[in-house]
């Protein structure tokens, strides 16, 4: 069965602990729709799939999911769940539905919901990485930590994963939920040295130095992210002026204080560093 390329999604805004790691669903191309390509017969060889292939059902689904997904990053979320109800209703077999409707629920806080739904898309595709990397993330959310790196390493397990990079960056934020901060620096180190263009994992893995008192280290990490404010926000400022104070620097962490305090009047960070709250 031949896929289109994952097209992906984020839930949540882009935080530092609380990060928004982004989920990832297939929605199946309509050039090369869910057939097998099975031999005709004998030793005839294999025939190329095109849109004749579809069955009006999957089709029906395709549809239902792409505007499923589109409402869904519109963040239109019943109206995404009624799409991706009315796609399962035409294909039950359409695990990349199963998925969404997931991503769905989570949202809603319908934790039920959203644990069936990874569930069962699992059932119908065990290999499914991006279900299993969702799945951990959910799980992480409810801290199910034991159980939500299992899901991790069972996605970076499969073979020819392209989520490599996320998932590890999902791993890494969970571990340093978790406590176990050794490991989360270990894990996103390696998917820094990945994807070092990412500001999420740069911010992520400068978090969790400055956790462990690795405070040099961590202002490497985040003044990159700070250096374009396409890339930087009110956590990204706050957690360099945090590093500041903990280095001495008293003028630099009043500089982003004040940077912060121009671009995020209003924010929690901005605040709390009103308040000289640097420690909580």
């Amino acid at each position: 069965m031949t896929r289109a390329r994952p097209r992906c999604f984020s839930l949540y805004a882009v935080l530092l602990l609380t990060a928004a790691i982004a989920a990832c669903v297939q929605v199946p191309n309509a050039d090369f729709p869910n057939a097998t390509g099975a031999p005709l017969g004998g030793d005839q060889p294999r025939d190329r799939v095109t849109a004749s292939d579809e069955t009006k059902d999957a089709r029906r689904a395709r549809v239902r999911l792409e505007l499923a997904s589109a409402y869904f990053r519109r963040g239109q979320l019943t109206t995404a769940l009624d799409e991706v109800k009315l796609a399962l209703q035409a294909d039950p077999s359409l695990g990349e539905g199963y998925v969404l409707r997931g991503l769905i629920y989570s949202a809603l806080g319908d934790d039920d919901l959203a644990e069936d739904s990874y569930r069962r898309a699992l059932s119908i595709n065990p290999r499914d990485a991006d279900a299993m990397h969702n799945y951990g993330w959910h799980l992480c959310g409810r801290k199910r930590f034991p159980e939500a790196e299992a899901q991790f390493t069972q996605a970076l397990a499969v073979p020819q994963y392209n989520g490599t990079s996320r998932t590890l960056l999902a791993a890494g934020v969970c571990q340093t939920r978790a406590g176990r901060l050794a490991e989360a620096e270990a894990t996103l180190r390696r998917a820094y040295e990945l994807e070092p263009g990412n500001p999420m994992i740069a911010v992520n893995y400068a978090e969790t130095l400055y956790l462990r008192g690795d405070y040099e280290r961590a202002r490497f990490y985040v003044r990159r992210v700070n250096q374009s404010e396409a890339t930087s926000n009110a956590q990204t400022l706050w957690l360099a002026a945090r590093i500041e104070m903990k280095l001495g620097n008293q003028q630099g962490a009043n500089d982003f204080g004040l940077k912060l305090r121009n671009r995020f009047p209003k924010s929690r960070e901005s605040l709390a560093f009103d308040r000289g709250a640097f420690n909580e």
